[in-house]
């Protein structure tokens, strides 16, 4: 299958890196997005490492209720005893020399994120490991001082692939990591994924993503993967029709990450049925539960917005929101209104939301970089993003929002 006309920036550099690790029985941690896009990812990768021969010691993903988006320093800590400056001996070995597995490096690959984490990445480096990046969001302030980056989206990538999810570049790595030694039921398993994790990200229907939904479909019918497979027994066989895919979807998007460990990635690596069954029940009926929250902030989001129908964005935070639903609500808003939604979980002395900006023209991060000085952290694509601001500035942000698209919406 060819899939792109050039190749993306560095992505034979961090096959080559990956493979050199794997050779000199490096440390390799995945710390990946903890959305579906990123546990896709992180499947893939770790997957791939392991038929190269490799192992993977740690496959971590944030909690976005405590840690937000990206890489945290909560994190950091959690794996400073595995970094070079510290550990001796950590993840699998392919050989048995205690000398080698006291000289091993480490890679610390993220998935999905990282492309904004400038003083995480610092931190990283001072404990000795080697950070890859591999991101596809909106690049903001420069680039993290890692080792290598990979995101269609930096400067010098001619690949004109700046529409691909994270998962459609995770998949495309495994093809450069493996070449001939990924069979044909290891691809379509890895397309099933990437099918998957692409209409979840909400990216552009089309040219390799569309390849990548249309393959992956086709193979999910008679996926082997027993987490996949769970799913098609519980919901039926028109599971891979558009309702069933969503439900599919949702509840794996339902899925918790709690001391960095995910249900969904689980679910997806595990090999036992009866595993796979039991995790995909409790995933669908966290979903009925998600769902249910929802509507109710939805309807609170409504009656608000009735007392200020003219307002030129939607600005409406809760404490009793879950930053996990912020994405979720402000999409279903943001789509009956046609107007910049913000939804944000409002924390005791911090905020961290969702946005989502459906209208063209209406960039939603290049709007909140106009007011990047009272902003924590902010990213994500032009249509969907998310955002951490210390309370007391949650005002002047609205207001330098609501101006921002006034602005805009006058011209």
């Amino acid at each position: 299958m060819s899939i792109v006309k050039n190749k993306i920036k560095n992505l034979e550099n961090v096959a080559g890196r990956i493979k050199k690790a794997v050779y000199d029985n490096g440390r390799i941690i995945i710390y990946g997005d903890s959305d579906m896009d990123g546990i896709a990812s992180s499947v893939i990768l770790q997957e791939a490492i392991k038929n190269l021969g490799g192992g993977v010691g740690m496959v971590l993903f944030p909690n976005r209720e405590e840690d937000g988006y990206g890489i945290n320093f909560r994190a950091i800590e959690y794996v400073r005893d595995k970094a070079p400056a510290f550990a001796k001996g950590f993840g699998p070995l392919r050989h048995s020399s205690s000398e080698a597995s006291e000289a091993r490096p480490a890679l610390f690959i993220t998935l999905d994120l990282g492309i904004t984490n400038i003083k995480e990445v610092d931190a990283l480096n001072a404990l000795g490991f080697s950070v890859i990046i591999i991101d596809h969001h909106q690049i903001l302030n420069g680039l993290p001082a890692a080792e290598i980056i990979i995101d269609p989206k930096q400067e010098g990538d001619d690949s004109n692939s700046t529409h691909l999810a994270n998962v459609g570049i995770t998949f495309l790595l495994a093809q450069e990591l493996l070449g001939g030694q990924m069979s044909m039921q290891l691809k379509n398993s890895f397309l099933e994924l990437t099918a998957l994790a692409t209409i979840s990200d909400m990216v552009p229907q089309i040219e390799e993503n569309k390849m990548f939904i249309e393959e992956g479909l086709r193979s999910l019918k008679n996926t082997f993967r027993p987490g996949l497979r769970a799913f098609l027994d519980i919901l039926g066989e028109g599971t891979v029709l558009s309702d069933g895919l969503y439900k599919v979807i949702s509840a794996l998007n339902a899925a918790e990450s709690i001391d960095f460990k995910n249900e969904s990635y689980q679910l997806l690596t595990t090999a036992s049925a009866t595993e796979a069954r039991d995790l995909a029940e409790k995933l669908i009926g966290k979903t009925n539960y998600k769902q249910q929250k929802i509507k109710e902030a939805v309807d609170e989001v409504e009656r608000r917005i009735s007392q200020n129908p003219d307002a030129s964005i939607i600005f409406e935070g809760d404490p009793a929101w879950k930053l996990t639903l912020a994405g979720p609500i402000a999409s279903i808003i943001a789509q009956k209104y046609q107007k910049p939604t913000f939804i944000f979980k409002k924390g005791d002395s911090e905020s961290c939301g969702s946005v989502r900006s459906l209208v063209e023209g209406e960039d939603s991060v290049q709007a909140m970089k106009t007011c990047a000085d009272i902003l924590v952290t902010y990213g994500g694509h032009a249509k969907a993003s998310g955002f951490r601001i210390k309370n007391g500035n949650l005002e002047r942000f609205k207001k330098a929002l609501s101006e921002h698209f006034k602005n805009i919406n006058s011209r």
